[in-house]
């Protein structure tokens, strides 16, 4: 039992630190992708699309509160290892609460940019914007999803300062997300 203890990682948290790696690898390739198209291209957007205006300034806004569920969630972290339950649900349901926000935002402007004619089918453009940010927006579903199971686990009672694996490998998974959004937003909207 003592050798059990004084692993580095549990097995959790190793599982989600090699599912980030090839996450990594995923987001490196589908970047890879579009700065190839981006690079190949003397005017981006093309001409069939130059009429389009992507939202940088609701997105910003959106990146904000995307980044401070990050904050959210790492306090949510800090308060069961200090053992204050009231406060892990309160910063979980925050966090899921900025992130399900994230994704009704970035919705609305997929539902203008598609009546303004950008769509997955539209060419190299819309294709590569579609699945780079797409991809992004399943991540963060996911990550909600797990919230959720999360918040209902601290409903239950079944989180502590001695015992928040779950907590720990989400808010692990929670912050990569966060972190990989503002590069994509950068690429994808501004160069």
């Amino acid at each position: 039992m003592e050798i059990a203890e004084n692993r580095p990682f549990s097995n959790a948290k190793l599982g989600v630190l090699i599912l980030l790696g090839a996450e990594t690898m995923l987001f490196a390739g589908l970047i890879g992708a579009f700065l190839v198209y981006r690079m190949g291209n003397v005017i981006w957007p093309p001409l069939s699309h130059a009429d389009i205006q992507l939202p940088r300034l609701v997105t910003g806004i959106n990146t904000g509160l995307l980044v401070f569920s990050g904050f959210s969630m790492f306090q949510a972290f800090r308060s069961i290892q200090q053992d204050r339950v009231k406060y892990l649900r309160y910063h979980l349901l925050l966090t899921g609460a900025l992130g399900l926000l994230f994704l009704v935002i970035q919705g609305s402007e997929w539902i203008q940019l598609i009546g303004q004619g950008l769509t997955l089918q539209s060419g190299v453009y819309g294709a590569t914007f579609y699945v780079l940010i797409g991809c992004h927006a399943v991540h963060v579903l996911g990550a909600v999803i797990w919230l959720a199971i999360v918040i209902g686990k601290s409903l239950a009672g079944r989180f502590s300062s001695s015992s928040y694996t779950g907590v720990e490998t989400c808010t692990i998974y929670w912050i990569y997300v966060v972190a990989l959004w503002p590069v994509l937003y950068f690429l994808v909207y501004f160069v």
